[in-house]
């Protein structure tokens, strides 16, 4: 069985791209009203320039039962115009016991995401019920990209010089026993993320923060690519899906705008010595 892992190398080499496409349909900011057809039109104008769609689950949760309908049929569609490109929950579940057996369920074989994002605050026991599923991604929540992250992220613990989340990502890398974990980390936070990406040197690592969140590219990317120039998920979304807000418009710069990021991360690539390998026709 194909794991998530190998399915994120081959869309990413396959699209020669590290972008992944953040799915939030906000009713306010789409410009057309009817969020399936929205969800459609994007993943049609940008599939071949990603290894990534990103739903995240809030958007769908808050239209209520309509909101569930679309992002269950959105996975659907993506499935079926784009099957090898990698579908990321973004939900950020976390409980303990029972409640995070079902929430795996809900997300790996209700849903059938490929990954999906957690919060790994009650340590690996809760953990446990994701992580089982060998072939699917678990993307711990560690370095976020608020503003306000610093107040807790950055404490130290018990009077030492570590932080809460370089903890988080020592902690990632002791439980990846099905070498199915990978981590988020804020592209607002380049120094850190470079330090993620010293105590994690191999793991996927999911970058949000870039575009409307304003993070800094170039820093981001060199910090968190691994020796190869690979494992960074690089996601961006109203900057993308937001482009435009007219009708007639909004596709063409939908794509626009995700193929102007893939070629600025791809010209990182290429300065830092990490070009992508020629695809086989």
């Amino acid at each position: 069985m194909t794991g998530f892992r190998q399915k994120l190398e081959k869309a990413s080499q396959a699209a020669q791209s590290l972008l992944c496409v953040g799915l939030d349909p906000d009713p306010k900011l789409m410009a057309i009203p009817d969020i399936l057809d929205f969800n459609r039109a994007i993943v049609d104008a940008t599939k071949d320039l990603v290894c990534a769609f990103k739903p995240n689950m809030a958007f769908y949760e808050a239209q209520g039962s309509a909101g569930i309908i679309a992002l269950e049929a959105t996975v659907a569609y993506i499935r079926y115009q784009a099957p090898d490109v990698v579908v990321l929950g973004d939900g950020k579940r976390g409980d303990i016991g029972s409640s995070n057996t079902q929430y795996a369920k809900a997300l790996f074989d209700t849903w059938g995401f490929d990954a999906a994002t957690f919060n790994g605050y009650a340590g690996v026991e809760a953990l446990g019920p994701f992580i089982d599923y060998a072939d699917r991604g678990i993307i711990i929540w560690c370095r976020s990209s608020n503003e306000g992250a610093r107040e807790l992220q950055d404490q130290a613990l018990g009077g030492k010089r570590k932080r809460l989340f370089e903890h988080v990502a020592e902690s990632a890398v002791r439980w990846d026993r099905n070498d199915n974990i990978g981590l988020v980390v804020g592209a607002t936070y380049p120094e850190d993320l470079a330090r993620v990406r010293e105590i994690a040197p191999d793991m996927p690592i999911l970058l949000p923060g870039v575009g409307a969140q304003e993070g800094q590219l170039r820093a981001s990317v060199l910090a968190g690519i691994d020796q190869a120039g690979r494992n960074l998920i690089v996601s961006s979304s109203r900057g993308i899906t937001y482009a435009s807000k007219e009708p007639a418009s909004f596709e063409r710069a939908a794509r626009a705008a995700a193929d102007d990021l893939r070629q600025l991360v791809n010209g990182i690539l290429d300065e830092a010595g990490k070009p992508w390998r020629p695809t086989s026709t």
